[in-house]
């Protein structure tokens, strides 16, 4: 019983927090989306976030690596993500290949990261 009891309390207390974060947050939102149109339109936003992302990653990598060591596939797929991310950033090889190049990149990197959390916590 203490136990459903704790689990209503706390669902309760989520949605609570939900419905504040909806209230206070979305008019604040909403008044920054134009600001944000901007930023994604930015290339200095595309660049950050590669130079974010490589020292991350390979920070990352390089302490599972460590303690254990990387498949092949994992370094390789990180490399190629990092590679799409940046390929993006610059527009290479043009500007309509930028997205597409950007998402892929973020993907396969975020699949690197999970894979790698994953296999971490395996073992």
């Amino acid at each position: 019983m203490k136990r459903s009891s704790t689990l209503l309390d706390a669902g309760a207390i989520a949605l609570s927090s939900l419905c504040l974060l909806h209230c206070l947050a979305l008019p604040i939102l909403a008044a920054t989306l134009p600001l944000f149109g901007v930023w994604a339109q930015a290339e200095w936003v595309h660049v950050l976030f590669v130079a974010i992302a490589a020292p991350l990653t390979g920070f990352a990598l390089w302490r599972a690596h460590r303690q254990q060591r990387l498949p092949a596939a994992a370094v390789t797929s990180a490399a190629l993500g990092l590679l799409l991310l940046l390929s993006g950033a610059a527009e290479w090889p043009s500007h309509d290949s930028e997205t597409p190049m950007t998402v892929a990149g973020s993907l396969l990197l975020a699949a690197t990261h999970v894979w790698n959390a994953w296999r971490r916590h395996r073992h």
